[in-house]
């Protein structure tokens, strides 16, 4: 029994401290699962929805046909040669007669002064913003985050604020004013809205894209400069975005990724469009016969980074090999996307894009007929790619969207939409009045 008795203490305190132990590793494991939930819902991705978007459609009597345009390039003291060189431009640019120039540009001689400048940016704006707040019944006041882009037309105030006084927006409404962004100014509010919905919670956002036409004309005789003035045309565009729960219903699509390169530290992709002097000190965008090339190698540095977040397998491991192998492999990027909107820069843009990525005719449709009918309208493109395809009514739940943009810097963004249901033909927008007419053969010029 001393035995016994001696070592029964001993076995009691065995177990208490073994109880204790459980119940110490216990709590330490519940509170490690603590915190790893509270930072999982902390630094979780919040999914980002598109509401809607509304882009601008100009009044008829503000087209500008080819014969306005050479009698536009004779009476601003162009010689002959260089109004040649416009019209060639012209004829070979897949800009068709609808595409539209504001007020200021149709007088004889244009006025590029601030004040028409402004006047284009509350025309396009005011009317975009306005049927997209309507059509939702969106209280302005409700709007927590505005981020605006317009690359060469920067006035005091910003144009964010000119929207803020307009709508009488909130007086703690957090504001963004972008410029100098070129076309790919876009994507690039999109990616600073969604990382500022990011740190906001049930929050709504309101993205506006536009380049201001007015102001912006060269007059001067430099080839390089002269592009411009062919190939920019009014538009843009208001798109809504939410982080909110509750908006998934009645959301058009998600985001799912947004890729960003920035090839300026190198000298001749940051030079291909420049805005400068030439050298009788008129202010142009000269845009470099280099510019295909460093298009092309822009977009092959995002979608390395873009083809393993989107590609089936099979792509990636032949796309993954010829890298090691240092040959050229193009990935099938149909098998990732059902429709494509490749910036409406210019004809030989579009034809680069489809050819680089072996595209059918169809997957550049939409790009081809927004640059035949509203020309290039800068960072607003993308969406009246996007609403001649929702027109066509061929945008289907689960389908995906591939955005593509360039812009000066050099730069190419790529953003990834799913579609959460199927596009209505019915529901009016931009190519409502005329899409049965549409796909159109682009007349060709021999060269």
């Amino acid at each position: 029994m001393s035995v016994l008795q001696s070592i029964y203490p001993s076995f009691c305190n065995l177990s208490l401290t073994s109880n204790y132990s459980i119940s110490s590793t216990t709590q330490s494991l519940a509170a490690i699962a603590l915190i790893l939930t509270l930072l999982y819902i902390y630094f979780r991705p919040q999914t980002l929805y598109l509401l809607d978007y509304v882009c601008y459609l100009p009044p008829d009597h503000l087209r500008n046909p080819f014969s306005h345009m050479v009698e536009h390039f004779e009476l601003c003291n162009f010689d002959k040669e260089r109004v040649d060189f416009e019209i060639k431009v012209l004829e070979r640019s897949g800009i068709g007669v609808d595409a539209c120039m504001p007020e200021s540009v149709h007088q004889l001689p244009p006025d590029d002064s601030m004040k028409p400048a402004q006047a284009e940016v509350e025309l396009v704006l005011f009317k975009v913003v306005k049927d997209l707040l309507s059509k939702h019944k969106v209280n302005p006041k409700s709007i927590d985050i505005i981020v605006s882009n317009c690359s060469l037309f920067c006035p005091t105030p910003s144009i964010a604020s000119t929207i803020i006084n307009k709508f009488g927006l909130r007086s703690n409404i957090r504001s963004v004013n972008l410029s100098g962004m070129g076309c790919s100014a876009g994507l690039l509010s999109i990616n600073l809205a969604k990382d500022l919905l990011r740190v906001h919670n049930n929050s709504l956002a309101l993205v506006l894209s536009m380049e201001a036409v007015a102001p912006n004309g060269y007059r001067g005789n430099d080839k390089s400069m002269l592009i411009a003035n062919v190939l920019f045309r009014m538009g843009g565009a208001a798109i809504l975005l939410s982080n909110r729960k509750q908006d998934k219903p009645v959301a058009k699509y998600k985001l799912q990724h947004l890729v960003r390169t920035h090839t300026g530290s190198n000298d001749q992709a940051y030079k291909s469009v420049y805005q400068e002097c030439d050298e009788n000190e008129i202010v142009g965008v000269s845009i470099s016969r280099s510019l295909l090339a460093v298009a092309a190698s822009a977009l092959r540095t995002n979608i390395t980074t873009l083809g393993p977040l989107v590609l089936p397998y099979s792509e990636q491991l032949c796309f993954g090999w010829s890298l090691i192998c240092k040959k050229i492999y193009v990935p099938d990027f149909k098998k990732a996307f059902e429709h494509f909107c490749i910036h409406a820069g210019g004809k030989s843009v579009i034809d680069v894009m489809e050819k680089s990525l072996k595209l059918q005719k169809k997957d550049v449709e939409a790009s081809r007929m927004t640059l035949y009918r509203f020309g290039n309208t800068s960072s607003s493109s993308l969406w009246y790619e996007l609403c001649y395809l929702e027109a066509k009514g061929r945008v289907k739940k689960g389908d995906r969207v591939w955005q593509i943009a360039f812009g000066s810097g050099f730069k190419c963004n790529s953003a990834v939409w799913k579609s959460l249901s199927d596009s209505d033909p019915n529901v009016r927008n931009v190519w409502s009045d005329r899409i049965d007419l549409y796909p159109v053969e682009i007349p060709v010029f021999d060269c």
